[in-house]
This record gives C-alpha cells, structure tokens and sequence, in this order.
C-alpha cells in the first residue's frame, strides 16, 4: 500500500481527491491538513465521509507530511503551494499540486498572471505538467507533477491531435467553456451565493483568465512554435462540469470522418478519452463523477473550420482524478487503478 496524504483537504478538490483515495485498493491515506478546521475530525468536516475515515485535520507541518508520506497531495491556493511544495522535495516527499504554482515553465509569468514572484523558479523546468496523454513518462518519474487546471484539461485534449498533427492553423484556435459552480471552489464569495448563480449564465475573466497561459504553454509545445488563442469562460448554474467548445480553421479540408480516426489514433494509448462517433457530441451529464473525457467533432464546409466539443467533470479529471492518476503513474500502478468507473446517470 502506498501512503499518501493530502494537505488541504477541506476543499473540493480535497473531498473529492479522499473520495477517490478511499476507494483505491493500492493507496492508504494516513494524514490531512486543514488550517481552517484544525485538530476536526474529517467526518465532521464532510459528513458524506463519516464512518468511512478516521482521521483529524492538524495544521500543516511539512516535516510531519514526509515522515508519514511517500506522496503529498496539495490542495493548498494558489501562491501557497509553491514554498509548501518545494520544502516537501526537499525532504524527498513525491508531490502533486493542484494549484497552479508549478504549471508554468516561465517563472516571469507568475507576476503577471497571478500577481506574484515565484519562490522555487529551480523547480519549475522540473515539474512534469500533469496531463498523462502528453506527458506519461515525464509524471512517471517525476518528484512533482503539476496537476493541470480544469479548463486546459478540456481545452488542451481536445486540440492536441489537431495542432500535433499539422490539420489547423494555430493561430485561429478560439476557446469557449462552460463551467459549474464548484471550480470556483468553496469559498463564500456573493458570484456563487445561489440566489446570484442560479438560473444566470455569464462571461467572466474575458481575455484575461489565469488558465490561458497555461493552454498557450501546451499547445505552443504541440505545435513546436508559439500559440495565441482567445479563450472564453463562462460560469453556469451547476454544480459541476465544464463544455469545452473549441473552433479553428483547417489546414486544408477534412470532414469529421476523416478527423475522427485521427483521434482515437492519438490517443489509442489514452484510457480516460473516450473519441465519440460521428455526428455524437459531448455533454457533462455523460462524464460526471468520472475521470472521463468526452471529444467530439464537426467539420463545417462553409466556413472550413472544425468544431471540437469536450466534456469533463471539473473535480475529476479537471482536477483530483487526474491527480490519482497521475499519482498512479507516479507510483508504477495501471493508470486506471481506483478510477475506472463510469459517470453517474441520470
């Protein structure tokens, strides 16, 4: 049994990270951190998890975490994971962060996408970007992995085999997603008070949300020059999910079933895409509660631009079961193990 523990379990991604933790067969999670519910039982903190663990949450002490851990799972905020992170490697802990602390390779963009200087820039080329499609054997043998955020996740899958390939022009990738309300996390914040989410759908962080530099990051190193896309968010009353919509113009004239076999070839090797058939598209009540990623596509002769739409659970594969699996790659286990499960329907 590998012993992992997870500081910042008292989030979504925490609770969702021990859900799936509780339910692996090869894992024992043997401590958690939590500042705001110090010295709690987790049962307390989640009663969905009563009877199901027994431990505390105890304040964060990173030499605790690695004498207990081989792995450390930080669901700490951005701005905060970074020293947690690099103090963790240091004492020869393997350490996967959600946050995006290690996501970016240029140490210049934190000031000015997340309005801070990073504390560990050594660390940043060594970070293995945690989507285990594109980068398997770098988070196999990694010392920390950089849990990709929710919106590349769908954005980043469902370009990579047209930008690897050559088949669009980079440079007219335009991004739309649709997301629920818990990517937000769960702080108390007036947006996502029901009475202001509910029965709303809105545009926010229009040309300048945090994640873009990150899809910018992956497709750039895809298509092995410098990519721009405009990427749009918006906020939905969910609960959660993320449509993922994506447009570019073709190279040269494909239609959706000559792109499809391109598709379920690239990612052949990818247990967690699920490439759907001509004249399918995706929808997030497929995938939820699932490490599943749903891909579908239309060619559009008139205007000779393809239309790619993804499907994800925002807290699954956008966020803590894709950190299970990349822990599982981490530790030599099938990539599956503990998340081979399909979405809850209805």
């Amino acid at each position: 049994m590998r012993r992992v523990a997870i500081a910042g379990a008292s989030g979504y991604t925490g609770v969702e990270l021990l859900r799936l933790l509780l339910q692996h067969p090869l894992t024992k999670v043997v401590a958690l951190t939590a500042e705001a519910h110090a010295n709690q039982p987790i049962g307390k903190v989640f009663p969905s998890l009563a009877g199901f663990l027994d431990l505390t949450c105890l304040p964060l002490d990173t030499a605790k975490l690695a004498a207990e851990a081989e792995f450390v799972f930080l669901g700490l905020p951005h701005k905060t994971s970074m020293a947690v992170g690099a103090d963790l490697i240091q004492r020869g802990t393997r350490v996967l962060d959600l946050s995006a602390d290690y996501r970016l390779k240029d140490a210049a963009a934190y000031p000015r996408w997340y309005g801070v200087e990073h504390v560990a820039p050594h660390l940043l080329k060594e970070a293995a970007y945690g989507l285990p499609e594109l980068h398997r054997a770098e988070i196999a043998a990694a010392r920390l992995v950089a849990v990709p955020g929710c919106y590349p996740t769908g954005a980043v899958l469902g370009l990579a085999p047209l930008i690897a390939e050559g088949l669009v022009d980079p440079d007219s990738v335009l991004i739309d997603a649709i997301s629920g309300v818990s990517g937000a996390g769960r702080k108390a914040e007036l947006p996502y008070h029901y009475s202001e989410a509910n029965e709303n759908l809105k545009a926010y962080g229009v040309a300048s949300h945090r994640h873009t530099p990150e899809i910018e990051q992956e497709l750039s190193r895809l298509a092995g020059r410098e990519v721009t896309v405009s990427f749009t968010p918006h906020l939905a009353p969910l609960t959660r999910g993320i449509l993922t919509t994506i447009t570019a113009s073709l190279q040269s004239w494909r239609s959706a079933a000559d792109l499809v076999p391109v598709y379920r070839s690239f990612y052949r090797e990818a247990p967690f895409v699920r490439v759907l058939p001509e004249g399918q598209l995706p929808e997030t009540k497929q995938v939820l509660h699932s490490n599943l990623c749903d891909v579908g596509l239309v060619s559009d002769p008139r205007t000779g631009r393809v239309i790619v739409v993804t499907a994800i659970d925002n807290l699954v594969k956008g966020a803590s079961g894709q950190a299970v699996q990349c822990f599982n790659l981490m530790a030599g286990l099938d990539e599956r193990a503990g998340l081979w499960i399909p979405g809850l329907f209805p």
